[in-house]
């Protein structure tokens, strides 16, 4: 009964399906996918290496005076910006002013002596010529009036130092730039060891940078001489400044300085690039990006779409010879700029890839192009 059973239903099955193909309908066939397909080759991608940054003023100056005293005028204010030579800070001169008379009092007095010196040295040399007076009563008075010179030399002295310590009570900006915060108060003793505060010569801006141990291979040239460092760092491409809000600076900036040693701590180096302020939109301590383009030169590189992630793991889909795609591991490095990658192991110039529409590929799945 059970063989006169499936025997019925494989001639009702025939049937069906010899009744479909005489209504002129055609079996479901398996669809193939078209995709598009690159060729791996090398060529050369500028690459933009990013580093994280701080910048400083190029002649940031801590004010300090050199005379002690009470704080008579505060003559600026936070975040000011000063030009060389403007006065910052003003301190009790009374004492440097009255030093200053003394001194110039006692000058005149030494050049008074110093005149009788003379007159008496030349009078006894006129005596001396005419034998009147004896040799040793002329060198006694030339030694007098050698000791009234110097006494005048030393009064001098003592009046240029009187001035200097004067010109102490005015503080004056060493450079042009921008006040930092002022800790004092007007009425405040000051010494030596006070901080007024902190001038920032913002006109020219560095921005320091630590250069990873990954690229430094890339940034500076193996077994470059000490006497190439300064051409090779005029050689080095243009800088951009990006701020932590996302905004470019509008100048660029040039490489400074490249340390020539490694920090044996960090496996890094330290670069400066100076900008130009004009405008004075960059200030001490704020952070932001270093953007360097770098050229790459011979490399590997194809498109990110053409990338599957797969957990810890990166796979292209290489299309063998009979058209069908199969997984291959791969290292990449993203190159910066949102579309490729630059492919360091596991592809080789002459591949056949999937450029577009990897993630629909399956393994084994023939592949038109």
């Amino acid at each position: 009964m059970k063989r006169l059973y499936f025997a019925k239903c494989a001639l009702a099955l025939g049937a069906v399906v010899g009744g479909l193909t005489s209504c002129g309908l055609d079996m479901p066939k398996e669809v193939q996918s078209s995709f598009e397909t690159m060729t791996v080759k090398k060529s050369d991608i500028e690459v933009p290496y990013k580093f994280s940054a701080r910048m400083k003023g190029q002649n940031d100056v801590t004010i300090t005076p050199q005379a002690s005293g009470q704080l008579m005028r505060i003559c600026v204010t936070e975040g000011q910006q000063v030009q060389r030579g403007q006065t910052l800070f003003v301190i009790d001169s009374r004492n440097a002013q009255l030093e200053l008379e003394a001194a110039q009092a006692n000058l005149q007095a030494a050049l008074a002596q110093e005149n009788s010196a003379k007159l008496e040295y030349e009078s006894n040399k006129n005596l001396f010529d005419k034998k009147i007076v004896s040799s040793y009563m002329l060198s006694n008075s030339e030694n007098q009036y050698k000791q009234a010179q110097a006494s005048v030399a030393q009064a001098r002295a003592a009046v240029n130092r009187a001035k200097v310590e004067l010109g102490f009570c005015t503080i004056t900006a060493p450079v042009s730039g921008i006040i930092g915060e002022i800790p004092v108060r007007t009425g405040d003793q000051v010494s030596p060891m006070t901080q007024l505060t902190m001038l920032s010569g913002n006109m020219t801006m560095e921005a320091e940078f630590s250069v990873t141990e990954s690229v430094i291979e890339t940034m500076v040239q193996e077994g470059m001489k000490a006497d190439e460092v300064d051409k090779y760092i005029a050689e080095l491409p243009e800088a951009t400044f990006v701020m932590k809000n996302g905004t470019e600076y509008p100048h660029k900036g040039r490489v400074v300085s490249l340390t020539g040693v490694v920090n044996a701590t960090t496996g890094s180096l330290t670069s400066k690039v100076s900008f130009p302020n004009p405008d004075g939109h960059l200030y001490s301590g704020i952070q932001g990006t270093i953007v360097m383009p770098f050229a790459e030169k011979n490399v590997v590189v194809i498109p990110q779409q053409a990338v599957v992630r797969l957990q810890d793991k990166s796979l292209v889909y290489k299309v063998q010879a009979d058209s069908t795609a199969t997984a291959v591991d791969v290292t990449t490095e993203d190159v910066g700029n949102g579309k490729d990658f630059i492919v360091k192991s596991g592809l080789n110039v002459g591949d056949r890839i999937v450029a577009v529409g990897a993630n629909n590929v399956t393994e084994g799945q023939r592949v038109l192009f």
